[in-house]
């Protein structure tokens, strides 16, 4: 759905540049909202400073921008003020699935300074959820995010929400995640049943510990019940706390 072409409010009030009503792919039933509220509680239990939460995976199409959305979503719900930041600039899932138009101004105008935050801030039908896209893709993603205006950004958005969830593009292509995983007080990794190989995961796993971000758990997603996928998308997914890098069931 695309914005509305208002100018509107966020969280405590902030200017926003509009209001959009926030879709995900997630279906809407018990087994998956059990599953989100699970992830929700255990993010809660970890140790308290935990407020920039980076989420990313090996591959493409292995979950992660559902599992950002939703766990936005539900945290919002819960009256955290939550911040959603859209930093897949190559190709992101949330723009595409959220407007009819993309030509909206996000995370590379304002990290290149072609914008203001009032003018890449949305709101939602969450009154807790905010929204940054990824706006349009620039020629250097990787330099953007390395420059010290994205960590002024971090820095000034932890004095406003509650949590700020940031998805990512995936880590095995592009460097993208452990470059944001440096501004992050931790990482999730999502993996999908039977599409990635341990090698890979543990790849993934070292380059995040080498960038100094904790890892606090990751997301099983996509998981074969008695042989067959559950029907719908995103039905069942386990999460493991880790905590001092040992994973826990």
């Amino acid at each position: 759905m695309d914005t509305q072409n208002i100018y509107s409010t966020g969280v405590s009030g902030m200017p926003c540049a509009g209001r959009v009503n926030f879709n995900t792919n997630a279906k809407n039933d018990f087994i998956t909202n059990e599953a989100f509220k699970t992830l929700r509680s255990n993010l809660l239990f970890c140790s308290k400073g935990i407020k920039t939460i980076l989420i990313t995976s090996a591959k493409e199409n292995e979950g992660k921008s559902t599992i950002a959305t939703e766990l936005s979503k539900s945290l919002a719900e819960l009256n955290k003020k939550t911040l959603l930041i859209d930093a897949d600039m190559r190709k992101s899932v949330i723009l595409r699935r959220n407007l009819k138009s993309q030509k909206v101004m996000g995370l590379s105008e304002l990290l290149s300074e072609q914008a203001t935050l009032e003018q890449v801030l949305y709101g939602t039908q969450l009154p807790n959820l905010n929204v940054i896209f990824s706006g349009h893709f620039p020629p250097n993603p990787v330099e953007l995010l390395s420059t010290e205006k994205f960590s002024e950004l971090m820095e000034q958005l932890r004095g406003i929400y509650d949590y700020i969830i940031i998805d990512s593009p995936p880590l095995l292509p592009v460097i993208d995640a452990s470059v944001i995983s440096v501004n992050c007080d931790g990482a999730i990794l999502v993996i999908s049943s039977d599409n990635v190989r341990v090698s890979e995961a543990v790849e993934v796993k070292e380059q995040l510990m080498k960038s100094g971000c904790k890892i606090l758990g990751a997301i099983l997603n996509n998981i074969t019940s008695k042989g067959k996928y559950k029907n719908g998308y995103y039905k069942k997914s386990k999460y493991y706390v880790n905590n001092d890098n040992k994973a826990n069931k």
